[in-house]
């Protein structure tokens, strides 16, 4: 285990209890970890379903794999079987002590187990326990992530283009956003306690939060009554956004042209002046009604020239835009190493900062202790 979290990071003192498993829950028990919490991580016998979840790349006999790995740094790990009474005592003497609580049952669940609010909050007064659901504390259904993005919109929207195959994220986009929701929540009531003392309930469903995370694409809806359509990467109200051009040198590139003073420079860069002050093109509406004539105009001139010198020179005239990198080349860059945690000897791997923001009132912790195998609490 490395050393305790230094006493200048903004929460340390703070002890998590986490009961949550898989991804929403866990990453808001690495985001605490990382600002200097004492993070205990309950696990049932078996460990967390994600130990198992592994790619063909991944030694076998693990019980760490890179998912697990992904929102469980900075933790120590204890099996308590909450199915039985000498588990439920042993839960419960710890959250007796604990500051918050993070929770992922189903509605009823934690009450057969006797880890709900109701019970923790006669034990201790002050918990703040946050509890994730699928569809809200009402609805008895398991919530997955790759089906709320189907049910919420985000896959259907997600399409290569009209009439495609709706696809899902990548990543478990509606888990993390739920995370973050979560977080929000819980450092709002954690300011509340400040002030009054009092603990408190906070509930966040993945449901609530993928509907949250529509942003200009519900305002699509609410405002006009017209369903947005998938436009591939495109953008629905602002054009060149969001394509993606390959040029001769085989570069992939994105442009996110959001204002005509940005349309301008980029005709100017390719050598296309006319078209900043064609009728169809000159401003973002007229882009918008002529979507089509003017990628096709676009896709033609880029392919003809070096994607590596255009992006130079958009860069100079400050025109955003950028080159389609693989997970890996974005890791790679400089300006990510500030987002890795350094390898461990248990751990020789680096992993990735759940915490994103800084400040020159806390130092950044310079290490975590490594994901912990199951049942490794000191």
């Amino acid at each position: 285990m490395s050393a305790a979290p230094s006493a200048a990071l903004p929460l340390h003192g703070l002890f998590v209890l986490e009961l949550a498993s898989v991804l929403a829950g866990p990453q808001v028990g690495q985001f605490f970890a990382e600002l200097g919490a004492e993070v205990l991580k309950v696990e049932a016998p078996a460990g967390d379903v994600t130990r198992t979840w592994k790619t063909g790349a991944e030694d076998v006999n693990t019980d760490v794999s890179a998912y697990f790995s992904c929102a469980n740094w900075g933790k120590q790990s204890v099996v308590l079987n909450l199915t039985t009474p000498a588990g439920q005592a042993a839960v419960h003497q710890l959250a007796a002590r604990a500051d918050v609580v993070l929770a992922s049952y189903k509605p009823g669940d934690a009450e057969k187990l006797r880890v709900d609010y109701a019970t923790l909050r006669q034990l201790n007064p002050r918990l703040l326990y946050g509890h994730i659901t699928g569809y809200g504390p009402a609805v008895n259904r398991a919530g997955y992530d790759a089906v709320l993005q189907a049910e919420t919109g985000f896959m259907y929207l997600n399409a290569a283009g009209p009439g495609q195959a709706p696809q899902k994220m990548p990543v478990a986009l509606i888990d993390l956003l739920t995370a973050h929701q979560l977080k929000e929540g819980l450092l709002t009531a954690l300011y509340r306690r400040e002030k009054t003392g009092e603990g408190a309930l906070v509930q966040v469903s993945l449901r609530d939060s993928a509907l949250a995370s529509l942003a200009n694409q519900a305002a699509t809806w609410l405002v006009t009554g017209q369903d947005p359509q998938p436009l591939g990467s495109g953008h629905p109200s602002i054009v060149p956004y969001g394509t993606v051009y390959t040029a001769q040198d085989g570069v992939r590139l994105l442009l996110a042209v959001g204002a005509d003073r940005q349309f301008q420079e980029l005709c100017a860069v390719l050598e296309r002046p006319e078209w900043a002050t064609d009728a169809r093109f000159a401003t973002n509406p007229a882009r918008v009604a002529h979507r089509a004539a003017l990628e096709q105009h676009l896709l033609e001139r880029i392919a003809a020239i070096s994607g590596a010198e255009l992006l130079r020179e958009l860069e100079k005239r400050a025109v955003p835009a950028g080159a389609v990198r693989t997970v890996g080349e974005a890791l790679g860059l400089e300006s990510a190493q500030r987002m890795l945690l350094p390898a461990t000897a248990e751990f020789p791997h680096a992993g990735l900062r759940t915490v994103a923001f800084q400040s020159p009132a806390w130092p950044v912790a310079p290490a975590l202790s490594a994901p912990p195998h199951l049942g490794m609490a000191e």
